[in-house]
């Protein structure tokens, strides 16, 4: 059974956007989308867990064919949106309501020996961590000190969380760090 892992860059200050959002973030995005870290994880990935910003933030009609993970989406929503994006024969899209539980169990099932690969924002991230759900967090430390902005592990609860560091890979402008959470 794959794990269920999360990615995001972050600034060496713990910020993952500021007030003009992720662009001194990604300097080159599309170097990272073509990097192999990212392309390891489409690989890997058998399923995807969103938050409901994120899949508000792009056009979800776009994501059928374009998105780098063509596999069975399960958004995390309050609410079904009345428009439901285009889909294809390997993504889909279920709107869950119930809970990060149940998208997590309902990826799980769909991804079968692959990963579920978390996109979301710092809160998406924060909750499935305290909901004790989360396998791996990869991290994506770019070289810059935002000051202000969003910090990705605020907001975690007061015990400490256990981390085993599994892998470094040093890149031009980024250093990708892996940790595997101990339960």
């Amino acid at each position: 059974m794959g794990k269920v892992v999360f990615g995001m860059a972050m600034s060496l200050d713990g910020f993952v956007n500021d007030r003009g959002g992720v662009g001194r973030l990604y300097p080159d995005f599309d170097a990272f989308r073509s990097g192999e870290v990212l392309q390891e994880s489409i690989a890997t990935t058998g399923a995807v867990v969103m938050g409901g910003r994120a899949y508000e933030m792009g056009d979800p009609d776009s994501y059928a064919g374009n998105y780098e993970y063509q596999v069975p989406i399960f958004v995390l929503t309050h609410r079904v949106p009345e428009k439901l994006p285009k889909e294809d024969g390997r993504l889909t899209f279920t709107f869950v309501t119930d809970g990060f539980h149940s998208a997590i169990e309902k990826a799980k099932a769909a991804a079968g020996d692959k990963n579920v690969t978390v996109i979301g924002g710092a809160n998406t991230v924060q909750q499935v961590i305290r909901a004790g759900l989360l396998d791996e967090i990869q991290i994506h430390l770019v070289p810059v000190l935002l000051g202000n902005g969003l910090r990705l592990f605020e907001h975690l609860g007061a015990e400490p969380i256990e981390l085993e560091k599994t892998r470094v890979i040093e890149s031009p402008g980024v250093t990708h760090l892996r940790f595997r959470i101990i339960k």
